[in-house]
């Protein structure tokens, strides 16, 4: 299955600190291909710049059993607790 988070920032977060994140974000999620059942991760900084966009979408390609391995491990953590001061919103969605 894939997996997607797509996530927007606050307002405050500036050019530069999005392209430190998104180097951040990678690394962080890169690490997740080593929990069994996680096959691939992409991540993708949005391509327009207009207000009503998404800035990064994250897309994790799984095997569904994988999930609550995910949901649990240490990177997924730190994801949730270090990147969310800088999050408006995020969007979560599973598909085959």
């Amino acid at each position: 299955m894939k997996h997607y988070i797509i996530a927007k920032y606050k307002e405050t977060v500036t050019v530069q600190d999005k392209e430190r994140l998104l180097g951040e974000i990678r690394e962080l999620f890169g690490k997740t291909t080593q929990i069994e059942g996680v096959h691939q991760v992409n991540v993708y900084p949005c391509c327009i710049d207009r207000a009503n966009r998404y800035d990064v979408m994250i897309e994790m390609v799984m095997d569904k059993e994988a999930l609550p391995a995910y949901d649990d491990c240490e990177w997924h953590h730190v994801w949730k607790r270090d990147y969310a001061e800088y999050l408006e919103k995020k969007a979560i969605f599973d598909c085959e």
